[in-house]
This record gives C-alpha cells, structure tokens and sequence, in this order.
C-alpha cells in the first residue's frame, strides 16, 4: 500500500466463514436466536444487518418493511421503540421459533459480546439520511469500546460510512459493492476502509491479487457451494459470507483453511 496512506483499523480477527445474518439456514434471519445457533455451529464472526425505525431505533433488520420475515407488515419507518413488543420474527421461520423477537442493536450488540464473536455490521440506508444512519450506529457503537477491535461495519451507502468517519475516526470500515467498479481502491482509501465486501459471482483473480497485494481484506456473500470460491482461498480471499457454515466447517479442505 502507498506509504501516504494511513494504516486502516481492523478488526483482532479477520475471521474465515461467516454467518449471513446469523445461521438463516438453522433460524430466523437477523435474530438472537441465528446469533446463538451460529455460536452452537461453530463460527466466530456472524454478519447482520441494521436498519432504523421511525423514531430513529436502531433494529437488526434487513428489508424496509416487516412484511417477507415477521407475522406483521408495513415499513420500519412507520414503528417506535413502543412496537416492538408486538413483532413475532419467528413464526413465518418455524414454529419453534414462535415469540422471537425482533432484536435492537443495543441487545445484539450484548449478545455478540456474551458470545465471544466478531460480526460484520452492514447499515442499510432506506431512504433514511446518511447522517441519521451513521450517528444512530455510532451511539452504540461509542458506548462499547470493546466493538473498535471486534466489529467491522460495511455499507453499499459511501455516504453513510463518510459520516461515520468523523465521528469514529478509529472504527474498522467495509466499502460493500455488488460488483466492484474499477476505481475501488480509491475509494477504500477515501474511508480509510480496511475491506472490500463483495458478491462472489463477480470476483475475479484481478480483484483477489489486487487486495491481497494492498493490504485489503477480502470477504465475499452470499456463497452457498463453496466450491465456486475455492480458487481464490490462496490468492487474496479472507473470508466467506454464507447462509449454512458447516457447508464450509465439515469440509477438511475448508476447516483446515478456516484455522490459518
């Protein structure tokens, strides 16, 4: 890396396999309950997502609406802290799962420190005001010094992550993009980022020797035959992003590259 460029922050522990929302496979997306089952499937890192309610709640939510993963519907925005209570994210998942909650970041963010893990923040922007987005995040993330070493936060909003910079000058950051586009390392170096997200189905050597050659680490979603990215494991890729991880953890070859 160009000598001008300040040294990124990163995370103690860049991770191998990671958990896509939690183990979505095994539970219902972005809950507590994917937190746990992930811990009980044996990874370290769980990713997730956070999205922001009306009244400016941080929740662990992917979609702008409740409808395609809870038993209720209608936007995040037009919801309070009050209505939570009422969310059930686990009966559409399974009936086991009847009652879970939908999660706050402050009650994630206690829970990833219970379990010892590292997690990929993603911040969704829908709609809301960059600012808004990175100062509900940052007041979390202040408030508990252990995340600066443990949490990595990604965004596909530039924007967003510019705001959060000032404000958490030493957080470890991921430009998250679908497909790359030719300038990415500028703009990793314009946050000061120490990764580059992205989507498997456009990884290329090019992408993988270039990230490895500048200190950048590489981790890549949603990939669920690990076969499509075992090409890479030697040139550059840091980490995979997958729904199901002992697809990866019961394979020897994986296991064996998840400990390096």
């Amino acid at each position: 890396m160009d000598a001008s460029i300040t040294t990124p922050p990163n995370v103690t522990d860049p991770g191998r396999i990671i958990a896509h929302r939690g183990a979505k496979r095994a539970a219902p997306e972005n809950t507590l309950a994917a937190f746990r089952k992930a811990a009980e499937q044996g990874v370290r890192w769980v990713e997730f997502d956070v999205s922001l309610l009306g009244d400016g709640t941080a929740v662990v939510h992917h979609d702008a609406t409740l409808d395609r993963c809870s038993l209720s519907t209608g936007p995040l925005s037009a919801l309070g802290s009050a209505d939570l209570e009422g969310v059930d994210m686990g009966a559409r998942f399974s009936d086991l799962y009847r009652g879970e909650p939908l999660p706050t970041l402050a009650e994630a963010l206690d829970l990833i420190e219970a379990l010892g893990f590292h997690a990929n923040l993603e911040i969704k922007p829908h709609e809301v005001a960059p600012a808004a987005n990175a100062e509900a995040t940052a007041k979390h993330l202040t408030e508990r010094p252990w995340t600066r070493e443990r949490i990595i936060v990604s965004s596909y909003c530039k924007a967003t992550l510019h705001a959060l910079r000032p404000i958490l000058s030493g957080q470890p950051m991921a430009m998250l993009f679908e497909s790359p586009p030719d300038d990415w390392l500028r703009v990793i170096r314009e946050l000061n980022a120490a990764a580059l997200h992205m989507d498997y189905r456009y990884l290329s050597e090019k992408i993988a020797r270039a990230a490895r050659r500048e200190g950048v680490d590489l981790r890549v979603y949603t990939i669920n035959r690990p076969e499509l990215v075992a090409p890479f494991r030697d040139l550059g890729l840091t980490s995979v992003i997958t729904d199901h991880p002992p697809l990866f953890l019961d394979n020897a070859d994986w296991a064996a590259w998840a400990k390096r």
